[in-house]
């Protein structure tokens, strides 16, 4: 069984700095590209960034040189290194192995002005 658990999120002033991680139980973590999704209220589910299994990463337009997102094979961990944060930044951040039907439970990230 796959497990995705989210940390890191939290309140943090405009123009402020967090690092998300997502740390995957289960064997499939390295064989697989992992995708960091962002749910604001009232808002559609949203791609932010995602990793493939050989480093290769791609952003969604909103967060495009703000945002890093990289990984760390052995320890099955995904991260999202989030910069000059935005008030509209505010939302559930979660994890996923793409294509697949394994989510996180989601991590608030609350962005002040």
């Amino acid at each position: 069984q796959v497990q995705l658990v989210e940390s890191g999120g939290g309140l943090v002033q405009a123009g402020g700095s967090l690092r998300l991680s997502c740390a995957a139980s289960g064997s499939i973590f390295s064989r697989n590209a992992m995708g960091w999704y962002r749910q604001a209220p009232g808002k559609e589910r949203e791609l932010v960034a995602f990793i493939t299994r050989g480093g290769g990463t791609n952003y969604g337009d909103s967060v495009k040189g703000r945002f890093t997102i990289s990984r760390d094979n052995p320890k099955n961990t995904v991260y999202l290194q989030m910069g000059s944060l935005k008030p509209e930044d505010t939302a559930v951040y979660y994890c996923t192995i793409l294509g697949s039907h394994y989510w996180g439970q989601g991590t608030q990230v609350t962005v002040s002005s």
